[in-house]
Order: C-alpha cells, then sequence, then structure tokens
C-alpha cells in the first residue's frame, strides 16, 4: 500500500509528523480514516490532549473533510477524542491513577462473576465464536504495522471480554462495562507487544475453563487475567 506523511500536531508550531497508510477512496474511507487515526491515537503518536486539526488530515491525506469528521466523531462517541466549542477536536486525555484503579475495581467485581457464569450458560456456538476470535487476535499479533495492528488487537480484547459477559446472560453487566470503554483506555497506557502475548495467553486460560464448563476455574481465570493487565499496565500511570 502506498504510504505518505500524516501530519496531527500539539499545536500549531510542532512540526513532529507520523506516517500511517493512506485511505482507499470509496464507501468505507471514513471507516478507513479512523483505523489511522485510531492506530494513531492507540500508539501514543498522537499523545493525550493533543491537538486533532480536520484541515490537517484532509489535506495529508488527500481526502474531504466529511470523512474525517465522520471518524473523529466516531472517536469522540468512544471516548477517544475530544471536541471542544470553538477549539476543535483534540485527543482525549489519559486515564488518572484513580479512575484506572477505580475501573479496575470495578471489573474485578463485575468480570469473574461473568466468566463463571458464561462457563455455565453459554452455548456450543457462543464458545465456538469465542474460540474463532481468540485465534484471529493470535494472528493480528503477527500483523507488520505495529499501529493498527495494536489498535485492532485492543479492540478485539474489548470483544473478546464483551462476548464473555454476554454469555453469562446478565445485560446489565455488560451495558455498564460497555459504556466505558475501558479497554480502548486502558490499552492505550502501554503500546508494546508483550501486552498482548501475555494477554494471549490468559485468555486461552479462560477458554480452556469454559470449554471444560468449570465455571469456578473460569472465575478464577478471569479474576487472574484482569490482576495481571491491572499489574502490567499500572506501572506507566503517573500520580494524580
Amino acid at each position: 500500500m502506498a504510504r505518505r506523511i500524516l501530519g496531527i500536531h500539539k499545536d500549531a508550531s510542532d512540526s513532529e509528523t507520523a506516517r500511517s497508510p493512506v485511505p482507499h477512496r470509496g464507501p468505507s474511507l471514513a471507516s478507513e480514516v479512523y483505523e489511522v487515526v485510531l492506530g494513531q491515537i492507540m500508539s501514543l503518536r498522537i499523545p493525550p490532549r493533543a491537538r486533532i486539526t480536520v484541515d490537517n488530515l484532509a489535506r495529508e491525506l488527500n481526502v474531504s473533510q466529511t470523512p474525517i469528521r465522520e471518524a473523529l466523531s466516531r472517536l469522540e462517541a468512544e471516548g477517544l477524542v475530544v471536541k471542544t466549542h470553538l477549539v476543535g477536536y483534540s485527543a482525549a486525555p489519559q486515564l488518572t491513577r484513580k479512575r484506572f484503579d477505580e475501573l479496575y475495581e470495578l471489573r474485578l467485581l463485575l468480570e469473574p462473576h461473568a466468566a463463571g457464569r458464561a462457563a455455565e450458560l453459554m452455548d456450543e456456538t457462543a464458545l465456538g465464536e469465542l474460540k474463532h476470535l481468540a485465534a484471529a487476535m493470535s494472528r493480528r499479533a503477527d500483523a507488520t504495522d505495529e499501529s493498527i495492528r495494536y489498535s485492532q488487537f485492543a479492540r478485539q480484547d474489548a470483544e473478546f471480554h464483551e462476548r464473555i459477559i454476554k454469555g453469562s446472560g446478565n445485560e446489565l453487566i455488560r451495558e455498564s462495562l460497555a459504556r466505558l470503554h475501558i479497554h480502548v483506555h486502558i490499552f492505550r497506557l502501554l503500546f508494546h507487544s508483550r501486552v498482548t502475548e501475555d494477554a494471549l495467553q490468559e485468555h486461552a486460560q479462560i477458554i480452556d475453563a469454559l470449554t471444560r464448563r468449570d465455571g469456578g476455574a473460569a472465575t478464577t481465570a478471569m479474576r487472574q487475567h484482569i490482576e495481571r493487565s491491572r499489574d502490567r499496565l499500572r506501572p506507566s500511570l503517573e500520580e494524580d
């Protein structure tokens, strides 16, 4: 794929740039622009609070402002972009240490229970789809474009957890966690392949427990996964 420089700056005087794929034109142009910008945000090439200028993106990607605005609106809905009146768009602030700890406390209260219930209630079709997703995540880890690979892995990780929660039959837990957009924020903390490798191993343990219909083992595997994820990422946070 042809490539060019995508200029996204902290302010008008910032000359730092990052290399990104040029979106193809067509019905999915906004989606491809979304992927480009998401990859930059997840890899921290667009740092927290950095300005994201519509005109710059349109010029550098050689597209109109319409797909740019559509992509940014989608990212705003996901909590990764903030739109300020008379200022424009900027990357969302990073999680604070307090917010991070609160999110993981909530996850530890809800997700292990959901995994235990899913071991009892998830049907074979849903379990097969979960295994297929886990396999796709393993293949994704071998992709060549690191920023795109990592942003896609983060979203697939969110889907992995959501499928398990859905399998528990508790819609309120699913809705509560989905609204927080936990995964995309957390994964933005540490852009490193070791995170994906560890997560894949822990996912395999969860799937094994679900496959055996062992609710206790699924609860334990999910709790350990969340605790290890917290411990891997927490050192990346600055004190509030």
